[in-house]
């Protein structure tokens, strides 16, 4: 039997009627049916989803195989066993709720084949629901997880080689209860040959279910603490220690930890405040630093180093600050040299702050308004002009990012 092109592997867990989109997004996909295959697992749905799986397996010219197993708690198991299964020379990872654009598989393997990556990335994009952006400003045939924005989607929708993830024994982590996805993903772009982006074509509907069931929007803050732990482990297994560990680190800390100290901790009980912060110790006991500090906007840094301090009350106190919508003062050096945002604690010794804790170090905003650390538009001038346009067009795709972040 022919070795496909691409394994589909689609996990579902009461998919209907979502699922009907789905498979015939599949069917109709222009790379043709022959090229490949649907590794179909049905965990455990009561509601009519196995049936159907099964009837499109009889029926539809692309090969499938469906597995119906007992409900395993989350998209990690079903996925090991679809890649436990999985012939082709790539693998596609498709949620049973979303759907995919007509010529998105050929489009990817095409991508991966020509430029020998290991990774290719569809654009996205959200259906009654949001989808990452920062990623998507134009095609590459091989980025690096430093000098793009690919860090921020790690989902699991990709196209990944399949001959890196045996090399790598690479599964999902059923261990965790969520962010198995994003660690896989990491792990497959830090391990593998570079990364494509398919930036002119949608590839990827993301699509918002009417029932409200989406696994992102469940579960407990002790599931997302553990899903930081697993991926600040992972690199910094994976990385050195210097520049590019910390820029990687940036990720876990503005993409995790920041949501579990954000306008909702001002709601939480003493009890779970206490607890966040226990919880997050540990991680910024061992992970935190000035390289990661700085590559962070000063009013996420600053309660990010509350954290780290175990100063619930000031973090408070800057919580609420940020609420009220108050406007910090800007304070330069006596040199002129360095740049301040003067937030609550500035230069107060009784807080214990540092000075660098309130300095601009990358393109922030105050006032409505964008300010520079000293010196980054001289520095910016000096450059060639091809490397000036590529850093302009680095610092807006990083103020979308932190601006949604």
């Amino acid at each position: 039997m022919p070795i496909p092109d691409v394994t589909v592997i689609l996990g579902a867990y009461e998919a209907m009627p979502y699922l009907i989109r789905c498979l015939e997004s599949v069917e109709s996909q222009s790379i043709g049916a022959h090229r490949m295959e649907i590794v179909a697992v049905d965990d455990g749905s009561t509601d009519g989803t196995g049936e159907f799986l099964e009837e499109f397996a009889a029926r539809s010219a692309v090969a499938t195989t469906v597995v119906r197993q007992a409900n395993s708690g989350g998209p990690s198991g079903p996925r090991n066993v679809g890649l436990g299964m999985a012939r082709g020379r790539y693998v596609f990872f498709l949620d049973a709720d979303d759907h995919l654009g007509q010529e998105a598989l050929a489009r990817m393997v095409a991508m991966a084949d020509r430029a020998h990556t290991d990774v290719v990335l569809g654009k996205v994009v959200g259906v009654d629901r949001g989808a990452p952006r920062s990623m998507w400003t134009a095609t590459e045939d091989r980025v690096d997880v430093y000098n793009s924005k690919v860090i921020y989607t790690l989902s699991a929708q990709k196209l990944f080689r399949r001959a890196l993830l045996e090399r790598l024994a690479l599964r999902f982590d059923e261990g965790l209860r969520t962010g198995e996805d994003a660690l896989f993903t990491m792990e497959a772009y830090l391990c593998g040959a570079g990364v494509s982006v398919i930036s002119d074509y949608t590839c990827y509907y993301l699509v918002g279910r009417d029932d409200g069931k989406h696994a992102t929007k469940s579960g407990t803050y002790e599931w997302r603490f553990d899903s930081m732990r697993a991926m600040m482990e992972l690199i910094h297994r994976l990385e050195p220690a210097g520049p590019k560990r910390d820029f990687l680190m940036v990720r876990p800390f503005t993409v995790g930890m920041l949501q579990q100290f954000g306008p909702r901790f001002l709601k939480n009980s003493e009890r779970v405040r206490r607890h966040k912060v226990e919880l997050a110790a540990p991680l910024m006991d061992a992970y935190w630093n000035d390289g990661v500090a700085r590559r962070i906007k000063v009013a996420e840094r600053l309660r990010l180093v509350c954290v780290a301090r175990g100063r619930a009350d000031l973090l408070v106190d800057h919580l609420t600050y940020l609420r009220a919508e108050t406007v910090p003062d800007l304070v330069r050096s006596p040199g002129g040299d360095r740049l301040y945002l003067g937030y609550p604690h500035f230069r107060d010794a009784s807080a214990g702050f540092r000075d660098c804790d309130f300095e601009v170090t990358v393109p922030d905003r105050h006032d409505g308004r964008r300010v520079d650390p000293p010196g980054a538009a001289a520095y910016r001038a000096s450059l060639p002009r091809r490397v000036a346009r590529r850093m302009r067009s680095d610092l807006r795709r990083w103020r979308s990012r932190l601006s949604t972040g």
